[in-house]
């Protein structure tokens, strides 16, 4: 008896090729006829089985507003995954946790001690991750700086005349050390201490909109918020996400320059700098970065600072603990704590020229021709 051997090769565009052996005996014509029309539709069949089970990715993006700046999200799923009403709640439950500039913000309402007041998840996690930060920096980064901050004018109170008294004045109430948790209640050492999370509330809320992606089965995603952002996976032409980053430039023209562009996966990026948000005032410059030990602008070479991180939340506060400590003391500390796996890049003055220092972790994800 003899038999041919048929191969049949099927391929779904963005999905998996099939090859089909088909062992065909000598037959007679009209015996063979009806082989070849029930392998067709069996082949047909499990196509069509294939495809439903397979839905073919698109790339979604969405954009808004929220906390103060502008979001971006894309991410590739099935043509029916727009989960714009679920970002949108995500958003105001943060913001009524976590937001300052919302008066029946849970926050707001312990910066004005009503003790009634029980917190959430949003609310714990990110003041156990900035205690843990304040530790680890010896308090240079403090969330506890919301006096002042408000004193600047860059908080949620009126501004006020900046001198030395006022300031000394405040820096009694300032010390991570005297707030702390007891179960779901936030416990002050003395009424004058506010909290003020937006040196790291961003950075989280990318997590938690990263997290949210991921509950939906959703592997390749950028998410960013305010310029703090995290990605995983890859876009849908296989290339990896890449992410700019911009030369400080206090003119605050449109159009601003890239310093260079890195490529991010499965990480999170967060930059922080005092070339935007500042004023002159009396021929003095004052920056919304306060050095939590003297109540005033943090004053040193760095012009700004960019740290990846496994979590956006933990990138935040770094690249705001680092422009505190100015960059010789950032070097010192990053050589002193490898385990926190940081990789960084900052740019700062050298006697009126801008220079970078980069990590060596950094350096292999950057793209050159910048």
């Amino acid at each position: 008896m003899t038999f041919h051997i048929w191969r049949i090769f099927f391929w779904i565009k963005g999905q998996d090729s099939y090859l089909f052996e088909l062992f065909i005996i000598r037959l007679s014509n009209s015996t063979k006829s009806a082989v070849m029309r029930s392998l067709f539709y069996a082949i047909v069949t499990f196509l069509l089985l294939i495809s439903c089970n397979r839905e073919i990715k698109n790339t979604i993006k969405i954009s808004g507003a929220a906390q103060g700046t502008s979001y971006h999200i894309t991410y590739l799923a099935g043509q029916h995954s727009n989960y714009r009403e679920a970002i949108d709640s995500i958003f105001k439950k943060i913001e009524f946790s976590l937001s300052t500039y919302n008066t029946g913000s849970i926050i707001s309402k312990i910066n004005r001690n009503d003790t009634s007041v029980i917190i959430d998840d949003y609310f714990s996690d990110v003041f156990n991750k900035s205690i843990e930060v304040s530790e680890k920096t010896k308090g240079l980064f403090d969330v506890t700086v919301a006096p002042i901050v408000n004193a600047y004018g860059f908080g949620f109170t009126k501004k006020e005349k900046i001198n030395e008294a006022l300031i000394d004045s405040l820096l009694q109430f300032i010390s991570y050390k005297k707030v702390r948790l007891v179960e779901n209640k936030l416990i002050k050492e003395i009424p004058q201490v506010m909290l003020d999370f937006n040196a790291i509330a961003q950075g989280y809320t990318v997590d938690v909109l990263a997290s949210f992606l991921e509950s939906k089965g959703i592997s390749n995603y950028l998410v960013e918020v305010g310029g703090e952002l995290r990605a995983k996976g890859k876009k849908l032409d296989d290339s990896s996400w890449t992410v700019g980053i911009e030369q400080p430039n206090e003119t605050n023209a449109a159009g601003a320059s890239l310093n260079t562009v890195v490529k991010i996966k499965d990480k999170s990026l967060a930059t922080s700098g005092n070339y935007k948000k500042f004023y002159i005032e009396d021929g003095k410059k004052y920056a919304h970065i306060i050095d939590p030990f003297t109540g005033y602008p943090a004053k040193n070479n760095l012009l700004s600072t960019t740290v990846i991180a496994a979590d956006c939340m933990t990138a935040d506060a770094y690249a705001t603990a680092f422009m505190v400590m100015g960059l010789e003391k950032s070097k010192q500390f990053l050589s002193e704590n490898k385990d926190l796996n940081l990789e960084v890049f900052f740019i700062y003055d050298d006697n009126g020229v801008s220079k970078t220092y980069t990590s060596e972790e950094f350096k292999e994800n950057m793209e050159l021709g910048i």
